[in-house]
């Protein structure tokens, strides 16, 4: 009987897992905390949140080194607003002037479907085309007038076709990685490209570069659309970035700086960064000791690094993508979701619920508050943004360690954190990794006319955050 009831028990646990989050697997657990346990944060899907300025990458379906149809029952209960998806003129257009438009209709309906809109990046070559172009990341831009003259039909026939239900459109991916790209030819490519968007889509938003790092090329290319006096053409400039430590956004601040002398309308976002789960993985950070828990970790730092900056983000990306190169196979392990070796559904890692925990708060609802002065008893680099809740609504304070990369280990240190101007009536703390909340301990609490000082509150090297119960979206455990 005992064993049974045992059985029976787990079988529960699992269940009430299940329900919670949706999937078998969880989150990873971060430090242990002995202060009253409240419950876990809620996820929300997509479709439950209004506004967020959260996208997560659908990159690669028009090379097919992952399917749609796979992972998309992920996509809606991860709660980003945006998908970012690369529209293959090559897939597309196999014989000339004829398009195959299904593979992604499925794409944009179906995130349209569960509350995720589409942002739609041109890209890449056609090889039915002489001079039509590279396939691939690094591949040239398409040259011969022939081929020029089927992207510009391409292009319009795209626009066309999304424009009822897509708003924003992105103009090539990474072309200064390209070894034969020069900024001048991408600068020709990206006008035709946004006139015609223009002209089909006078509201639709128009996004320049997807800069894997280069700022001289992004300098030489803002040169030659002023010289054209195309400079309006730009909303936007997407930017890459993979650095070891996830709290360096030092290429949006440069890229904020360039942009600024061209045009103040021009919009600096984060178009593609994440995290690999495994050392041997395709592309950017590979050949550094990675795990699905550091993974989760400088996800989460990266994503509220660029919350504290007011940056629209983009997280590479949802599910590990299956790069060929002939016979070999190299999975590139950013995805937040598990492949299996047929390209289907693992499991969800560690990182996608780190990823839910953060869009699940961290709406357009909440603005960032620009002077927010505070005190730490501690000598290690911290970084704290303090957010609020509409007008006047309640406050929210993340923080975490910031000096170094995020490591294996989860070990808190007790610190005293002072905020002036600040309070919290029902105040608790959230671990953004884990998703635990803990109700702070009135002990630990010194209210003042100034504000709130709480003592003994953990630290480590991922995110936690200090807000009104009431504030966070929280479920029982």
């Amino acid at each position: 009987m005992k064993k049974i009831l045992a059985i029976s028990t787990l079988s529960l646990a699992f269940l009430l897992h299940v329900c919670q989050y949706g999937f078998a697997s969880g989150p990873a657990e971060g430090p242990a905390c002995e202060w009253p346990a409240v419950g876990k944060i809620a996820p929300r899907a997509a479709a439950q949140i209004k506004s967020s300025p959260w996208s997560v990458g659908g990159e690669t379906l028009d090379r097919d080194f992952a399917v749609f149809a796979y992972y998309k029952q992920y996509l809606g209960p991860l709660g980003a607003k945006g998908l970012r998806v690369q529209t293959g003129w090559a897939k597309t257009e196999r014989q000339p002037g004829q398009y195959q438009w299904e593979w992604l209709d499925e794409v944009v309906n179906g995130a349209l479907s569960q509350g995720v809109q589409p942002w739609l990046e041109l890209s890449y070559g056609n090889p039915i085309y002489p001079g039509g172009g590279g396939t691939g990341l690094g591949g040239g831009l398409p040259t011969s007038a022939e081929a020029l003259t089927a992207w510009d039909r391409w292009t319009r026939a795209l626009v066309q076709r999304y424009r009822d239900r897509v708003n924003q459109w992105e103009v090539w991916n990474e072309p200064d990685i390209g070894k034969n790209n020069k900024p001048e030819e991408y600068a020709n490519l990206f006008v035709r490209t946004a006139e015609i968007i223009r002209a089909e889509q006078p509201e639709g938003k128009i996004f320049a570069l997807g800069l894997a790092g280069d700022v001289k090329f992004a300098e030489q290319f803002l040169d030659a659309m002023k010289q054209r006096g195309k400079v309006d053409l730009i909303d936007a400039i997407t930017v890459h970035g993979y650095p070891a430590n996830p709290d360096d956004i030092s290429l949006i601040v440069a890229m904020r700086k360039l942009a600024a002398k061209y045009s103040p309308r021009i919009e600096i976002r984060q178009g593609e960064t994440g995290a690999p789960s495994t050392s041997n993985t395709f592309g950017a950070l590979r050949n550094r000791p990675w795990s699905e828990l550091t993974q989760a970790k400088w996800n989460l730092r990266r994503m509220l690094a660029h919350r504290a900056a007011d940056v629209p983000f983009n997280l590479f990306t949802l599910m590990e993508l299956a790069y060929r190169n002939g016979e070999k196979v190299t999975l590139n392990t950013k995805g937040l979701l598990k492949s299996n070796p047929d390209q289907t559904v693992a499991y969800p890692k560690p990182a996608y619920f780190a990823a839910q925990h953060v869009f699940a708060i961290f709406d357009d609802s909440w603005t960032r508050v620009a002077e927010a002065p505070y005190k730490i008893d501690t000598n290690q680099k911290v970084a704290l943004t303090v957010y609020q809740q509409g007008d006047g609504g309640p406050k929210l304070v993340a923080y975490w360690l910031s000096a170094a990369p995020p490591s294996e280990k989860n070990v808190a240190t007790a610190v005293q954190l002072t905020l002036p101007g600040v309070n919290f009536e029902h105040p608790v703390l959230a671990d953004l990794l884990s998703g635990r909340v803990y109700q702070i301990p009135k002990a630990k609490i010194a209210r003042s006319e100034e504000g709130i000082s709480i003592h003994q509150l953990p630290i480590y090297d991922a995110p936690l955050i200090i807000s009104e119960r009431a504030a966070l979206p929280i479920a029982a455990d």
